[in-house]
């Protein structure tokens, strides 16, 4: 009896071993790899927006958390709301483990309506984490005559809102609200990125955008905007109201004040998903599963950093991480619509 309890004894430590000696050997390949190689962060977006700024930070903090310790550098991708990245990163860059990236998150509205720039399947991309949640608002110059949605609804020339592209912050919201309220705007597209805008709405060229209410509350130009009283909140995207801004109308209230229709509230369950996605960083298709583990392993450790963490809350950003795997879930739910709300998806994409 003895005998036989010492031999499974032995059989556990023995497992426990193989399992170690495994374990340490998976990262002292994946150290081999990395060790002095570089990992490049494509941005789709121009420098000095939220996008680049997350890049750059996780940039920063990553690498001490890859075996091997790589460097990371940033490159920036900008065009077409980020479809230049996307694509990119989806059918050009190698699958290797060392190139990773951040693009709109909304670029999957382009491949449920089929559009053919879209030469992506956002299921097969190598989704790392993300690192927030955040509620969309639309905001416009104080100096214009609208003072609320309500006006612009009444009003006879619909205000120019500005965006990079048709599946950025402004033009969504924008169209969400025509389609489920009745407010009409004009888009003037082709940004390179947010900061562009911002000059633009400075100019006069525009005089009302969207962004995440994170954005608004945490960095310039909206902090100085805030002190001068430059610009008007007229419509915040969540389900409830933020804190920041609890007197200001959800678009969800504003749907049931005009009555807007089931399909209405589906399209916009559809559009507002990026919500909740983030701005979540991805490894191209293909990339090896293991190294798929190193990248998510760090990015995770990297959102935990107490450096990080300091830099986010000096910066006043909001931090609500997901996972990789949860978000391949949002996305496989989300990709799956029926035909009625793909169409009014594909109606707002065209117009």
């Amino acid at each position: 009896m003895i005998a036989g309890k010492v031999k499974i004894s032995a059989l556990i430590h023995f497992a426990i071993a193989v399992f170690v000696f495994g374990v340490e050997s998976e990262t002292f390949a994946q150290a081999n790899f990395y060790q002095g190689k570089t990992v490049t962060v494509v941005v789709g977006s121009a420098p000095g927006g939220l996008y680049d700024l997350w890049a750059r930070l996780l940039a920063r903090t990553m690498g001490k958390y890859i075996p091997g310790n790589p460097n990371m550098l940033v490159q920036n991708m900008p065009g077409a709301g980020s479809m230049v990245a996307a694509n990119y990163l989806y059918g050009i860059a190698k699958p290797d483990g060392l190139t990773v990236g951040m693009f709109q998150t909304h670029l999957y509205l382009t491949q449920l309506v089929g559009q053919s720039e879209a030469r992506f399947d956002v299921n097969k991309f190598n989704w790392l984490g993300s690192q927030e949640k955040g509620q969309m608002m639309l905001y416009i110059r104080a100096d214009s005559p609208y003072k609320s949605i309500d006006d612009i609804i009444k009003a006879k020339e619909p205000p120019k809102c500005g965006g990079s592209g048709t599946t950025d912050q402004t033009a969504l919201l924008t169209r969400l609200l025509e389609e489920t309220v009745g407010a009409k705007f004009v888009r003037v597209l082709g940004y390179k990125g947010g900061s562009d805008v911002d000059l633009a709405m400075e100019r006069g060229e525009v005089v009302c955008r969207a962004t995440r209410i994170t954005v608004h509350f945490s960095r310039e130009p909206f902090l100085s905007w805030e002190k001068k009283g430059f610009d008007r909140h007229l419509v915040q995207a969540g389900v409830k109201r933020d804190a920041r801004l609890a007197d200001l109308p959800t678009i969800y209230e504003l749907m049931d004040k005009y009555n807007a229709s089931e399909v209405s509230r589906r399209l916009a369950q559809v559009l507002l998903a990026g919500d909740e996605l983030g701005r979540p960083m991805v490894a191209p298709p293909g990339t090896p599963v293991e190294r798929v583990k190193v990248l998510r392993d760090a990015y995770n450790k990297a959102l935990q950093d107490s450096d990080l963490t300091a830099e986010v809350a000096r910066s006043k950003l909001d931090m609500e991480p997901s996972t990789g795997e949860e978000i391949e879930k949002i996305f496989k739910g989300l990709m799956t619509q029926p035909r009625e709300v793909i169409d009014r998806v594909k109606k707002i994409d065209e117009n």
